[in-house]
């Protein structure tokens, strides 16, 4: 039973340290753009320093969005639990209502689609039925 305990706290170490590097990845990346379009340079500390605050603030953001699904009485977090956390930042806010309303609205393009094309393959199926009753009663 210990030995499951430490494999599993193991794994979630290993799990964590590639998150970990993703996140120093992306970062390095997101400088390297930076240091081009302003012709400056980023130390490796300097990146270290963004990646760690950037790890932590993500694990933050993660607690927060569990709470306010928890607080919702939901096991799912969902877009109004995103926009909560994002309500101090107007534009960051805006962004991600305005994305959310897009999606909404495929949604309810693709949900339309679906439907029209379940009631045109009915209408079809119906029809020959319709013929041969028409054709039998001559």
């Amino acid at each position: 039973m210990e030995e499951e305990a430490e494999a599993e706290e193991q794994q979630r170490f290993s799990y964590l340290q590639r998150l970990k590097a993703a996140v120093h990845y992306t970062v390095g990346c997101l400088c390297e753009e930076v240091a081009l379009d302003k012709e400056m340079q980023f130390s490796k500390q300097t990146i270290a320093a963004i990646s760690e605050m950037t790890f932590r603030q993500c694990e933050n953001f993660a607690k927060d969005l569990e709470m306010f699904a928890r607080h919702a009485k939901r096991s799912t977090i969902n877009t109004e639990d995103v926009k909560l956390l994002a309500r101090r930042s107007n534009s960051l806010l805006k962004y991600i209502t305005e994305k959310n309303e897009e999606i909404a609205q495929i949604n309810l393009e693709r949900k339309a689609k679906k439907k029209k094309k379940l009631e045109d393959e009915n209408k079809n199926l119906n029809e020959p039925e319709e013929a041969g009753a028409d054709e039998s009663e001559n």
